[in-house]
């Protein structure tokens, strides 16, 4: 009986695994396909009509050279690279500070507001593209960088502070009351004791915000309306634009490009995902 048993058990646990490892072969298969099909069609000589996986023949960086040199890329690159660090220290802080305040103090409209970030968030960012043109239109915002960093400042709010708060009751309560008994203002609570426990979330969010002007297409779109001042999004749109005469390859050496500053981020905060914790609890 209890070899019965265990075997059902083993073939039970086979069966788990073999459908495990063929989803995520399944999953690897639609992250890596595109992925090969850009790069093979970034180190292509001269140009393609359309894109294609093709590992043969011969292979070039003229591509990447063309972007600095024939195209606005460097001056979209910078563009974007402003708009993206700015954004992420002005909306890292502002989430940060909310999220400790709606965790830690209980203030008039607290649920409601909670509540209204929520209802806002149900709001897609199309809806207001619009909205968002007359505004910059009314302020003369028009390719104006401040109004856009505004823009993915006030759109990561109301989501990111939930998550934030979220994080912040993970921080057991005691810690603050053991420092205050020890002296601690607020501010030392904040800096020294729970904001160490939270930097992987911290990490997270820096990530998130430092990723969006890299992806964002529609709202740059509408809002910058001189080459100079576009972001790669929208720069890179240019290079497929014409039916007649797509820049494939231009357009695949800048996508795989834009990779590189995400990476470095995600690299350089991928410690603080695990360390945060261990390091908060030695500080706390």
């Amino acid at each position: 009986m209890k070899s019965k048993f265990g075997g059902s058990m083993k073939r039970k646990r086979f069966v788990n695994q073999l459908l495990t490892y063929c989803y995520l072969i399944f999953l690897s298969i639609i992250i890596l396909f595109p992925l090969l099909v850009t790069i093979s069609s970034a180190f292509r000589p001269g140009n393609v009509i359309a894109f294609m996986l093709n590992l043969d023949g011969e292979w070039t960086l003229n591509n990447f050279n063309r972007l600095f040199t024939e195209t606005l890329y460097g001056r979209w690159y910078l563009n974007t690279l402003f708009v993206a660090v700015v954004t992420m220290v002005i909306q890292v802080t502002i989430i940060t500070l909310t999220g400790y305040a709606y965790s830690r103090y209980n203030f008039i409209g607290k649920k409601k507001s909670l509540i209204f970030f929520l209802i806002v968030q149900m709001v897609p960012t199309t809806a207001s593209l619009t909205a968002f043109f007359v505004m910059a239109w009314l302020f003369n915002a028009l390719n104006e960088y401040w109004f856009l960093i505004l823009i993915y400042v006030g759109g990561g709010i109301p989501m990111n502070a939930w998550l934030m708060k979220g994080y912040f009751d993970t921080v057991p309560y005691d810690l603050d009351e053991s420092a205050k008994l020890d002296g601690a203002g607020h501010l030392r609570i904040f800096g020294q004791i729970v904001l160490p426990l939270v930097r992987p979330m911290i990490a997270v969010q820096a990530l998130w915000a430092f990723m969006g002007p890299f992806g964002d297409f529609m709202l740059s779109k509408f809002l910058l309306r001189v080459p100079e001042k576009y972001t790669v999004a929208v720069g890179l749109q240019t290079f497929i634009s014409d039916a007649k005469n797509p820049q494939v390859t231009l357009f695949a050496a800048g996508a795989i490009l834009i990779a590189v500053p995400i990476s470095v981020l995600f690299f350089f905060l991928q410690k603080n995902f695990v360390s945060g914790l261990t390091n908060g609890g030695t500080k706390g």
